[in-house]
């Protein structure tokens, strides 16, 4: 079976997310990084990705010239992951999308409400593929998770708690660092720091591991530095289409919090614990029961577990992983789709365009809430009311 053709834009040298994309796409053999335009500047990102083994015929100065050359082909490229600076998702998804290309985008998919709902459009109209990179549901214990909760395990679902904090941006001193500063500016950043940037991590992994949607929240956000526009710490309360109540704290000065991504699940009948920096380990304790450890890569575990194991039991397992996971999702679907064969529903757990949208949706309402006192507003996008 021949690899299918991927392309990058965005994730050049020095990117921090460029990397694991690289690693991802390539752990199963599935993909062949093929073509891309790598960086803002057009010749460091044609050196990098020729360096990187990219044809020079293929290693284009900008996205612009990358789509008029992969469209041109007969051999182009089958998938395009962008990963550029927030501001650019729409517009770079959006062009690749309508000239035919299947995208994943870096999240936040888009800076509006309006924007995804036109990506949602724009890839249901061209029968495209837009995945959105919440890369951190390709763990394989979060998977079983989310399949304990749908085969009844934890019984109706009362309560989530999520939670993404870290103190890497504790220090007032930075408040002219441009790695730092772009963040908490509204006219790079948006409407929204800290909870747009990790707190939607969070929000939709209660999501995915529930199959809940958010219906409305209310939300509590604060500067804790003074020099800083946007939210670095951010309180948000929310409810779930069938009823589970949510909490979600989100903190960029969590000093001491490393990455502090985690997640639990509390049901009629037990409850489920996980952390991305120990995720080899899932604690579930039913009602009245002991407190067990699940391990990644053990026996009698889900299907969708199994498939997302990648090392045997007890050696680490890391992000990078977790991307190849949503990449071998994304290389099953383009091939079902090809193929005209149906996706098995352990292949369709990659976060979608309308995922990408319910985020910004609740990016938006929370800022509304935030900047009235708190009061509970509508979280779902006007086309899914």
């Amino acid at each position: 079976m021949s690899k299918l053709a991927w392309g990058m834009v965005g994730g050049g040298e020095g990117s921090q997310i460029g990397p694991a994309h690289r690693l991802g796409s390539g752990l199963d053999g599935e993909f062949a990084f093929t073509a891309g335009a790598l960086d803002h500047n057009p010749d460091a990102g044609r050196d990098y990705a020729q360096r990187l083994g990219v044809a020079a015929d293929r290693a284009y100065g900008d996205w612009r010239e990358m789509l008029a050359g992969e469209s041109a082909r007969e051999d182009r490229v089958d998938l395009v992951t962008v990963a550029t600076p927030n501001a650019t998702h729409f517009e770079i998804a959006r062009e690749f999308l309508k000239a035919g290309f299947h995208v994943l985008c870096e999240k936040p998919m888009t800076m509006t409400v309006e924007e995804g709902e036109e990506i949602v459009r724009v890839s249901r109209d061209a029968n495209r593929i837009c995945a959105v990179n919440y890369g951190y549901t390709g763990y394989s214990l979060v998977r079983h998770m989310r399949a304990m909760i749908a085969r009844g395990d934890l019984g109706a679902v009362r309560l989530v708690v999520a939670e993404f904090a870290h103190g890497h941006h504790a220090d007032a001193a930075d408040a002219d660092n441009p790695r730092v500063r772009w963040r908490y500016d509204p006219s790079q950043a948006g409407v929204s720091a800290q909870f747009a940037d990790c707190g939607i991590h969070a929000l939709h992994m209660a999501s995915f591991v529930t199959g809940q949607e958010v219906s409305k929240l209310s939300a509590d956000f604060a500067s804790t530095i003074a020099s800083r526009e946007l939210e670095d710490d951010a309180m948000v309360n929310f409810r779930m289409s069938a009823g589970t109540v949510g909490r979600l704290w989100t903190s960029s000065v969590a000093i001491g919090r490393m990455h502090g991504l985690g997640i639990q699940v509390f049901g009629e009948r037990g409850g489920l614990r996980w952390a991305q920096e120990q995720p080899n380990q899932l604690f579930w304790t039913p009602v009245g029961g002991r407190n067990q450890i699940i391990e990644r890569g053990e026996g009698d575990l889900s299907p969708e577990a199994d498939r997302a194991s990648r090392v045997t039991i007890g050696h680490a397992e890391g992000m990078p992983l977790a991307f190849a996971n949503i990449y071998s999702d994304l290389a099953a679907a383009i091939r079902a789709q090809k193929d005209g064969t149906d996706l098995h529903p352990a292949s369709n757990l990659f976060p979608k365009a309308e995922d990408g949208l319910r985020s910004m949706a609740a990016v938006h309402a929370a800022v509304e809430s935030a900047g009235a006192e708190g009061a509970w507003v509508d979280a779902r996008p006007p086309m899914f009311r």
